[in-house]
């Protein structure tokens, strides 16, 4: 069964004010429960012709997605499973998201799972055409029983990057900060290939990577600036680098030193 919440948008400018459905629909695909005990919901994000929200990692451009599951239930933990997303280019320069539409499953796992689970969601957005907005979307479900396998939650499960290895990445201080540069052993990908670096510390920002390929070896480029302003100890075990191109991705988790 599904089951839908009704989402509300703020917009920064009233003057661009349009309704909620003109822009987004959004809700929670039910699921099902895994055979671990935890269940498999989805946020479900259908939005106007053209329009695009943001990965996890949206890029310079981009404004990454907040969530703040206060107030859910019998809740102990979620893991969001991202599916593969398109690198967008809007008025010169790069972002990283979905465009029309987004379904995100996420696992959702109980205190006690012999008892339902009651999510209350709400989630800080941007959305974008020609112009961008900030969104303010809640959600609420109730997810309980065995439920059923959804296809659309199954289609964003099989989206989801491919898992790699063979990352290797040296860190040089900065003035402000540290300089990451990664080798990655992979096959070309496609004619541009897009390469984003994450840590664990979302507050750390990270600048736009630069990278050049050398046969089956692709080499990129970052710098890490933390609020402090000053080079900072990396967990290299929690670094993510995402390799997008045009309708794959591939992600490296861990970076060691060479």
């Amino acid at each position: 069964m599904m089951r839908y919440a009704l989402a509300l948008l703020c917009f920064a400018n009233p003057a661009f004010a349009q309704s909620q459905d003109d822009i987004v629909q959004a809700g929670i695909l039910s699921g099902w429960q895994m055979a671990n005990g935890h269940h498999m919901a989805a946020l479900d994000l259908r939005l106007a012709p053209d329009w695009k929200t943001y990965w996890r990692a949206p890029g310079e451009a981009g404004v990454p997605p907040v969530f703040d599951w206060t107030g859910s239930s019998n809740l102990k933990s979620v893991q969001f499973h991202w599916p593969s997303p398109q690198v967008i280019a809007l008025n010169g320069m790069k972002s990283i998201g979905y465009l029309n539409e987004l379904v995100l499953p996420v696992e959702v796992v109980a205190q006690d799972p012999t008892r339902p689970v009651t999510l209350a969601l709400k989630m800080d957005l941007g959305i974008c055409h020609d112009i961008c907005m900030p969104a303010h979307l809640t959600f609420a479900a109730v997810l309980q029983g065995g439920g059923a396998q959804d296809r659309r939650i199954a289609a964003a499960l099989a989206h989801m990057p491919r898992k790699a290895h063979g990352a290797t990445c040296v860190v040089a201080p900065l003035s402000d900060g540290l300089r990451l540069q990664a080798q990655l052993t992979l096959p070309q990908l496609g004619p541009e290939e897009t390469v984003v670096f994450e840590t664990d510390d979302r507050d750390v920002w990270v600048a736009e990577a630069q990278s050049a390929r050398q046969g089956g070896v692709l080499s990129a480029t970052t710098d890490l600036v933390p609020p402090s302003g000053a080079p900072f100890s990396l967990d290299r075990s929690a670094v993510t680098v995402t390799v997008l191109a045009k309708g794959e991705a591939v992600e490296f988790r861990g970076c060691p030193a060479p």
